[in-house]
């Protein structure tokens, strides 16, 4: 639910703009920005946080705070009520994603943990990648307000599962409560500088507020770096002195730049260039996610076979083509077998090599007792990523006068596929590093930290 949430309102989208018709495009994107921008922030702590007290205790208050969440933004009265909402709903969100993959690897044997990450990793890359095909039937069935409704339904069902299902877990000897102000120079240098890219095209490149909201970004980010080498040995920076995963998430925020860049994209050009209906657009889009659903598991043996590096070097190549298809191909006159299939056949199968093997690269060379924190971090690449790669996108495309240019479209794809080629090119870096394990220096910080996560309370 957490990263289907994170796309299918991209669809959805022209729909909100049609009840809240006075709200500039730009401002109205917070609804999409919005949800990214605090869903990455809240990563990293929110696993801290499970460690301290319990993971199946945080994902099920994170389970709670999503469903109520989805059914208040199905409710919202306003724009305002309905990107506050959606705040809320990220909170929750992010409470959920990296207590999943703790509580997977605490059921698992370390021999299956690679895999276990593999798997979780492909089911949230066709999670994201199908939520504007459902998002598609739901607008045509109703109008955007269905598209957070469905979430009740299925976090009653995930509730009652989980309850019965779900074990608790937590680390016994170390726990730390996370970096509020940390946090908060996070959030505030993500939100400055989507600020700027969303309302360039409104305001002007050149305009003081832009330059205020780059510089003040700047500022924080600086705050940020100082803060972290304050704290050399916190959990949180342990992950980054490892320079394979430096690598890997910086592919992945890389790769999911361009990855939600594109799927926003193609939402938009499909329904004004070519004029399909809300419902048209998502069954085209379709194809692509069940090509990654079905390319998935066999790119994982691949993976296993042949190494993640060079597995997820080639999905983010295979990515970059179909972006750059789309670009040469996909032009004013509507043609989806010739013009747009071959396209959505060749990013089906980047992404089913590309996600879920940097997934699993960015905490392959961790010690188990990063695997949660790790988690977080790679999470928080992805929906990073996801915030710059919408934020650039509404800035090419523009405002709704330039949404009958073919031309912003164009630029649009170019610049995913340019994303997805800088993407191929970390992980051949990455590749180089040949997976390395954590340094002895952070290993010996681990085991003085406390060593491993362990379980306790058996199953309800």
């Amino acid at each position: 639910m957490a990263f289907l949430d994170a796309t299918i309102v991209n669809i959805a989208f022209p729909s909100i703009q049609r009840s809240f018709p006075s709200v500039a495009r730009s401002w109205l994107s917070w609804v999409l920005n919005g949800y990214n921008i605090v869903f990455a922030a809240l990563l990293i702590p929110a696993g801290q946080l499970a460690d301290l007290v319990g993971r199946r205790r945080v994902f099920m208050a994170g389970l709670l705070t999503f469903t109520a969440a989805s059914l208040l933004c199905a409710i919202a009265p306003s724009a305002g009520t309905l990107v506050g909402m959606r705040i809320v709903q990220a909170a929750g969100a992010a409470l959920l994603v990296p207590t999943s993959l703790g509580l997977l690897l605490g059921e698992l044997p370390a021999e299956r943990r690679i895999g276990g990450v593999a798997m979780l990793g492909a089911s949230a890359a066709v999670a994201a990648a199908v939520g504007p095909s459902l998002g598609g039937l739901l607008v045509h069935a109703s109008n955007w307000r269905l598209v957070f409704l469905v979430n009740a339904p299925l976090g009653a069902a995930t509730f009652i599962l989980g309850r019965r299902a779900l074990r608790e877990q937590r680390d016994l000897e170390y726990g730390r409560v996370p970096d509020l102000i940390a946090i908060t120079l996070l959030a505030g240098t993500v939100s400055l500088v989507a600020l700027g890219l969303t309302q360039g095209p409104n305001w002007g490149w050149g305009d003081g507020r832009v330059i205020a909201s780059y510089a003040g970004a700047t500022l924080l980010l600086g705050a940020f770096t100082v803060r972290a080498r304050a704290q050399p040995w916190a959990t949180t920076n342990l992950p980054l002195r490892i320079p394979s995963v430096r690598f890997a998430n910086v592919a992945i925020l890389v790769f999911a730049c361009a990855f939600y860049g594109k799927i926003l994209t193609d939402v938009l050009f499909l329904t004004s260039i070519w004029h399909y209906s809300v419902l048209a657009a998502g069954a085209a889009i379709t194809p692509g996610p069940l090509i990654t659903a079905v390319l998935a598991a066999p790119a994982g043996r691949l993976a296993d076979r042949f190494g993640l590096a060079p597995i997820a070097g080639i999905g983010a190549i295979v990515y970059a083509g179909g972006c750059a298809w789309y670009a040469v191909r996909a032009g004013t006159r509507a043609d989806y077998v010739i013009r747009w299939l071959p396209g959505t056949a060749l990013t089906g199968a980047g992404i089913a090599m590309a996600f879920p093997t940097l997934t699993t690269a960015a905490v392959e060379a961790l010690p188990a007792r990063l695997y949660a924190t790790g988690s977080g971090l790679n999470a928080t690449a992805r929906q990073l990523g996801g915030v710059l790669g919408v934020a650039i996108v509404i800035a090419i495309i523009g405002q709704a006068g330039a949404m009958t240019g073919h031309d912003a479209f164009v630029g649009a794809w170019v610049f995913t596929a340019i994303a997805a080629g800088v993407s191929a090119i970390a992980v051949l870096l990455l590749r180089q590093l040949g997976g390395e394990r954590a340094p002895a220096g952070v290993a010996q910080a681990v085991a003085g930290e406390g060593a491993q996560a362990r379980s306790s309370s058996p199953p309800r």
